[in-house]
Order: structure tokens, then C-alpha cells, then sequence
């Protein structure tokens, strides 16, 4: 059976949004026509995706399966599109995915010298999008952190670092060489808490704290800015951290938060030459720089000596850390 792709995003705007009447607007098509080819779907894969009535529409646990598995098809879909589109300008193309505070001009530069007819995009992707812009073609391969979700993706660790608690300039932990989580248990997290999943077993925290509505900060601009005009903490990567350096919000490494890695991504279906080649020459780059070196330097050595070593990234007050570990977020 062939799966109609234009049916299966239907399907997708329906199961996300759960009103065929609003899911018909984010199409732009009439809601009679959505719902046609709701049940054409239905009938071609021979089972009920979603119970309706008057007041609601739920999705069974057949459609549930099928929301969860659309969204993979549906990116490796429009993947091989932008591959295809790409090749058929007849000029090879490389995009590399970072995440902020990762410098990839080095790699850049390098894969760019090896390949002189090689056009190099740069993409910055955030945590939220680290991985879909993976899946949907938007970059080849990708600089990501840190949980993801694995599937379908053939990672490639890298380097690792600390997180640290940015808090404002003025605010009663600053100055210390470290803190422990425990110490953070009255702040307010101002980020998306699965990118700390340890702060959801902190105790101590306030009981209105997970009913709360959070701000929504897709940025690590918007979330310094935040910290900084109404207080609260953001964990961020060291790199990250001193990277977006600014006087009303200070760091200061978390003692207790293990530590995660920074890794290569890309599709497991994409067998790209280019893609293999620059993960080869970003982890022998990585595998050569110096252990006592911070990641926030990797990418600010010469793109002609990947070879050498970077210097040791500055400290910028009490607490900051001198061995290369690894984040959770950005």
C-alpha cells in the first residue's frame, strides 16, 4: 500500500489541532474537502483514526500510532526534496547546522578548501529544532545537544562541557565559584524544564511552580534579557553562556547537574559523501584540541590548521570552569 503524503499531512493538522474546522484554516482548503480526505486515509488503511462528535474530536489509538509515526515520513519526504532540488543545480552544496555558542567556522573553512566548487551554508538551530531541521532537510549534518530524540538520526559525539545557572548581576548567588541545584530550588526556571530534567525532582520547589504558565523564550537572547529584566535562572552550556557575555546577568557552574555531550547529526538515511567526509574532519579537529581547553574556542582556530590547538578560553569571573564537559540546553 502507498501512503499518500499530501493525505498523511491532513491527517496531521487534524491530530495536532483536534478541530477539523481550524485544521481546514491552517490548510487554506474547505473543511468538507479535509474531511474526505480524512476518511479516503482511514479507508485505505483500513482503521478509524479519530472518534467525533458534536463537542469533540479525539484520535484512537490507531491515529495516535499514526501522528507518531507521520512526522518522521513527513520530514524524510521533504528531505529528499531539497536534496533532489539542490542537485539539480549542479553545484554540490553543504549546510551545517549550530547550535548558539558552538563556532563551526574552522570545519567550515576546511570542508570549503577541500572542495573549491563546495558552496558552505551555516544554519543556526535552537533546542527546540536542533533535530527536525535534520529531519527535514534544512542542514546535512549538525552540531546538536544533548538529549534528543535518537531515532532516525546517527549521532557522533564531539566534545562535552559544564551548564551553568545564569541568574541577574545582582542577585544573592552571584560571585560564588559554584552552586549546587539545591541552592536554585526557590528561583524560577524561565526555559522549557525537559531541557533540565533534573529540575522537576528538585525539592524545595515552589508547589505553583509546574501550573505556573512560563514565558515563551525560543531564544537564548530572549531568555538573558528575561533573567535579566524579572529575575529567575536559566541553565545554559558554559560555551553558550560566555559566548552571549553581557554585565547584568552573571554564571556560575552547577556542581551537581552531570554532564551531557555536544554531537554530530545527521539523517541515517542520508549516505552523502560530503556529510561522512565532514563528520570525519569535525571529529578529528575535536579529538585534537586541547582536554583542558574550553568548547567555546573550538571553532576560532585557523581553518587551514585543525591540527593545532586553541587557546584556553578566558575566565570570566569566580566559577569559571576550566575542564571540557558537556549541556543539556541552549
Amino acid at each position: 500500500m502507498d501512503i499518500d503524503l499530501r493525505k498523511l499531512r491532513y491527517f496531521v493538522a487534524v491530530a495536532e489541532l483536534l478541530h477539523f474546522g481550524r485544521a481546514a484554516q491552517r490548510l487554506h482548503i474547505a473543511q468538507p474537502v479535509l474531511s474526505r480526505q480524512i476518511r479516503a486515509l482511514e479507508q485505505e488503511l483500513r482503521v478509524q483514526l479519530f472518534v467525533r462528535d458534536r463537542r469533540s474530536t479525539v484520535l484512537t489509538e490507531a491515529g495516535r500510532q499514526l501522528l507518531a509515526d507521520a512526522g518522521p515520513l513527513l520530514a524524510s519526504a521533504e528531505a529528499l526534496q531539497r536534496r533532489v532540488l539542490r542537485a539539480a543545480h549542479d553545484r554540490p552544496a553543504l549546510t551545517i547546522g549550530f547550535m548558539p555558542g558552538i563556532t563551526v567556522t574552522a570545519e567550515a573553512r576546511a570542508i570549503a578548501a577541500r572542495h573549491p566548487d563546495l558552496t558552505v551554508d551555516v544554519v543556526r538551530t535552537s533546542w527546540h529544532d536542533q533535530v527536525e531541521a535534520v529531519h527535514d532537510g534544512r542542514v546535512d549534518v549538525s552540531y546538536v545537544r544533548l538529549p534528543v530524540n535518537r531515532r532516525g538520526l546517527r549521532l557522533r559525539p564531539l566534545f562535552s562541557e559544564p551548564r551553568v545557572a545564569v541568574l541577574p548581576a545582582d542577585h544573592r548567588l552571584a560571585g560564588k565559584e559554584s552552586v549546587v541545584l539545591a541552592e536554585l530550588a526557590a528561583e524560577r526556571l524561565v526555559q522549557d524544564p525537559d531541557a533540565v530534567p533534573e529540575w522537576r525532582d528538585l525539592p524545595g520547589r515552589p508547589a505553583e511552580e509546574d501550573t505556573r504558565a512560563r514565558p515563551d523564550l525560543s531564544s537564548v537572547e530572549e531568555k538573558l534579557e528575561h533573567v535579566a529584566t524579572y529575575g529567575g535562572v536559566v541553565i545554559l552550556p558554559y560555551s553558550t553562556a560566555t559566548f552571549y557575555t553581557r554585565g547584568d546577568v552573571t554564571h556560575t557552574p552547577v556542581e551537581d547537574l552531570p554532564d551531557t555531550e555536544v554531537c554530530l547529526a545527521w539523517s541515517d538515511g542520508n549516505r552523502s559523501p560530503l556529510v561522512a567526509e565532514f563528520v570525519e574532519l569535525a571529529t578529528a579537529h575535536h579529538a585534537s584540541t586541547d582536554p583542558g581547553a574550553g568548547p567555546a574556542v573550538h571553532g576560532q582556530t585557523e581553518a587551514n590548521a585543525l591540527s593545532s590547538r586553541p587557546d584556553q578560553p578566558p575566565s570570566t569571573g569566580p566559577g569559571s570552569p576550566s575542564s571540557t564537559r558537556s549541556n543539556n540546553v541552549a
